[in-house]
């Protein structure tokens, strides 16, 4: 199912549109709503401006970048964001009717992660779209794992400083005045597991004698 749109399931992501034509509006919020996503509308770029830098602010956003009604058009949208630094992972499709390869360039350079030419095709609009859903989705998905990581490594306590171990034994004192044998001590706080062996040092002093006094045993009588 990766990589073909057609085949995906409905997302409920969050998209906001932010056109001043209203026509335009209502036909993305149609398709977009018909494809599952939850669709927010304005016809203002300062008003998508401040949504989008809202702690809830939806992760996808199409923005049109010519808005003669509106103070702030979509390239400026796009410049602030990037600027400031959204509160969430985001990402900006500008919506343009600017073809040439300057203006794309410009739009990209200004924050957009992505342009859709006007008038738009339905197909490329939904196949875009869904690329940018992707990207968030893994962005979200790689910041909850940065999370479980913080988390793992604030519970793991980290050998600093000075560790009471036995000089005879090598067990290891806990913080709560606890003794364990290495392996044990280890195993709990980093997760590992042991195999036991024998260094060539414990094997020619204890080891080998062991054996050669094996070897010199009579054998057990039946």
């Amino acid at each position: 199912m990766r990589g073909n749109p057609r085949k995906q399931g409905k997302s409920s992501m969050k998209v906001l549109v932010a056109d001043d034509d209203h026509t335009t509006c209502r036909i993305l919020e149609g398709l977009l709503s018909g494809w599952g996503y939850q669709v927010t509308a304005v016809h203002d770029g300062g008003k998508a401006l401040e949504m989008l830098q809202s702690p809830d602010s939806p992760p996808l956003a199409i923005i049109d970048w010519v808005m003669p009604e509106s103070e702030i058009d979509g390239l400026e949208v796009c410049e602030r964001l990037r600027m400031q630094g959204p509160p969430n992972p985001l990402y900006l499709i500008l919506l343009t009717v600017k073809g040439r390869k300057e203006d794309i360039v410009r739009g990209l350079e200004a924050g957009a992660d992505d342009y859709i030419p006007k008038p738009f095709d339905h197909e490329e609009l939904r196949a875009r779209v869904y690329v940018g859903r992707r990207i968030v989705e893994l962005q979200n998905a790689l910041a909850a794992r940065i999370v479980e990581l913080q988390d793992a490594a604030a519970h793991i306590r980290t050998l600093q400083g000075i560790l009471p171990i036995c000089s005879y034994c090598n067990c290891i004192r806990d913080d709560k005045d606890y003794w364990h044998r290495l392996e044990s001590y280890f195993s709990s706080h980093l997760d590992l597991l042991f195999s036991h062996t024998y260094c060539p040092t414990c094997y020619e002093k204890h080891v080998k004698p062991h054996l050669e006094k094996l070897k010199r045993e009579p054998p057990p009588e039946d």
